[in-house]
Formats: C-alpha cells, structure tokens, sequence
C-alpha cells in the first residue's frame, strides 16, 4: 500500500521542521512565491503523469478570452481601454471526482502535515477543501498552442505541483505587486505595460515535481505557449480559508462544463 513518504521527498522537504517551515514562509512572503523542487520523489512523478494521462480523455477543454482583471468589460471605458483588452486562455482539465479514489495527488491534499505546512507558510489559521466536488483538486492539461494569459488571481494564493514539463514554452512568468486590489487599485498604465512587452517579467523555473505557492492577486502573471508534442500537465491544488464554500455554479460550468 503506498504511503505518503513514498510521495512526498521528505528529505528535500521536511515539512515537519520549524526551521524549514519558517524559511520557506519567508521566502513566499519576500519573494510572493516559493518554489520547492525535488518535492515529489521521481517514482510518483512517473506513476503520477501515467495516471493523468490515463485520465486525459476525461477533460474538459476550454478556450476563452478575458481582461487581465478577470472581470465583465466596461462599456464606458471604450474598447481600446486596456481594462477591456482580451487575452486568451486555453486548458483541459480534469477534477476532483474524476481523478482515482486511490490517487496520490489526493492524499497529499488531504494529508494533515501537507495542510498544516501550507497553513504555516501561506499565514491561515486553517484550509478547507471546497464543499463541490469538483474544485479542489484539478489536473490541467496544456497541450501545443495551449496557454495562460496575463492575468490577477481572485483568490489571495495558489498552489500547484508540476508534473509534465512541455519540450518548449509553458513559462511561468509573472510581475510583483503591480496592482493593489484591496485598495482599489488597477494600475492600468503599468497593467499596459506589461502587455505591451515594456516591462520585463520574472520567470519562475520548474522541473517536474516542483510544488509552487504564489500569491497572484497583486502579481499578473501568465503561462505562455506550450510548444511541443508533449503536454504540460499541472495539478491545482485549492483549498479555502473558510469551511462549506464551493465555487460558484457559473465557474463550474465555465471551466467544467458540468455542475457535479
């Protein structure tokens, strides 16, 4: 029976260990993202990427366009507005009840060190999974000419484990606090900026078996292309900081195509 230390590289990442829960907390909030490579042991990620390519048939795909605020355009602010500049986004995915019972990707997520470590570093007092069955943990699938664009996230953090890396593209690429959403805040000019390729973005470089947390609300980030033959597979993981919230039927549809 396979157990969670047969997943999770303990060694490269004890998650137990104060000192290694702290720096990692303050590496996330310097920075607003940490990135643990080595996370998975090479085993899992094999058996893993075998398991969601056995699932691949299952997914949803999705192609849409969007603002980079995620949001309804503004008539008022005209159609060359950057608020109401579209960017595309394109994925397949797969959920949470579609991913086997037995997975490892939901042993990890429901294990109470994993939790603990992720409520010690992100600064919650606790996690929840989310009250639908479908959204708490998701497997994307980014095959050639599948993309991310630009965009905040809604939600204060995010955590993801690579376990596919694409032959090219597929970069994560993002730039810090350009916006201050609980202020109000839009930054149109340097949001313009960044579209219009004036400003240089950070990338974040990841091996398979990396777990990434990232706070993109403040920080517009992206996923370019993947270019290649193989598909770049992401799982997501996504908890909530209150119990019994599940994501909102116009979500589920928009990037399920199902509501349960």
């Amino acid at each position: 029976m396979i157990k969670l230390k047969d997943i999770i590289n303990f060694d490269a990442c004890p998650l137990t260990t104060s000192s290694f829960r702290d720096a990692c907390r303050d590496q996330l909030n310097r920075d607003g993202v940490l990135a643990l490579p080595d996370f998975l042991h090479h085993t899992a990620i094999n058996t893993l990427v075998e398991e969601a390519e056995s699932q691949k048939h299952l997914a949803f795909y999705t192609s849409a366009s969007h603002n980079v605020y995620l949001t309804k355009p503004d008539l008022d602010l005209g159609d060359d507005h950057v608020f109401n500049r579209q960017i595309t986004s394109s994925k397949g995915c797969i959920t949470t009840d579609q991913i086997p019972t037995a997975s490892g990707l939901h042993m990890v997520y429901n294990a109470d060190i994993f939790r603990d470590f992720a409520c010690a570093v992100l600064g919650e007092d606790m996690l929840y999974e989310y009250a639908d069955p479908l959204s708490s943990v998701n497997v994307h699938f980014a095959e050639d000419g599948k993309e991310l664009g630009w965009h905040f996230d809604n939600s204060s953090f995010a955590i993801t484990l690579l376990l596919q890396a694409p032959k090219d593209g597929g970069a994560f690429e993002y730039v810090r606090d350009l916006r201050d959403a609980d202020k109000g805040e839009l930054n149109f000019t340097g949001v313009q900026s960044v579209l219009d390729g004036d400003i240089v973005a950070q990338h974040l470089t990841m091996a398979p078996g990396t777990l990434v947390m990232f706070r993109g609300r403040n920080s517009m980030h992206r996923v370019t292309p993947t270019i290649g033959d193989i598909c770049r597979i992401l799982v997501v993981f996504a908890y909530n900081a209150e119990p019994n919230i599940a994501l909102s039927e116009a979500a589920r549809m928009t990037f399920y195509g199902r509501l349960d």
